[in-house]
């Protein structure tokens, strides 16, 4: 086990390029509609809620695969998911089985850890929060 945790932090940066890929998808769909799903289209009334989904879920997770922002980024994420379940999944129904939140719960707190434990390996957040003299560009031009 101790050979995984001596690599926690890129495991931590798998799930989160994972993770932010898989958000999105939902991000694409909620913007342009692709790809179709044969569920049926939600009431007109949520156009307004479901495109402000879609910028938060499609920048948001931009910004989480290359790691820029993190933890602010994922903060906000969090919360929009929460309002989701809440807002939105809760009302059809409790178990969240039965209202399709499961992936709304685990997004949340998932974006949550992100926001407490930062970007890990391969993120501009890393290199941005080095110490100038330590980056191998500077060391080599000195």
């Amino acid at each position: 086990m101790k050979v995984l945790a001596a690599r926690s932090a890129y495991f931590l940066a798998i799930l989160r390029i994972v993770a932010a890929l898989l958000f999105l998808e939902a991000g694409v769909y909620h913007l342009f509609q692709w790809p179709a799903l044969p569920m049926p289209a939600p009431p007109p009334e949520m156009a307004p809620w479901l495109f402000a989904a879609g910028l938060l879920e499609f920048v948001g997770s931009l910004l989480l695969i290359v790691g820029l922002f993190t933890r602010p980024t994922a903060f906000l994420l969090s919360g929009m998911m929460a309002v989701a379940y809440w807002g939105f999944h809760v009302p059809m129904g409790f178990w969240p089985v039965a209202n399709m939140g499961t992936a709304a719960i685990l997004y949340c707190f998932i974006f949550l850890y992100f926001a407490a434990a930062g970007p890990g390996a391969w993120a501009i957040d890393t290199v941005r929060e080095r110490n100038p003299e330590d980056h191998a560009l500077r060391r080599s031009v000195a």
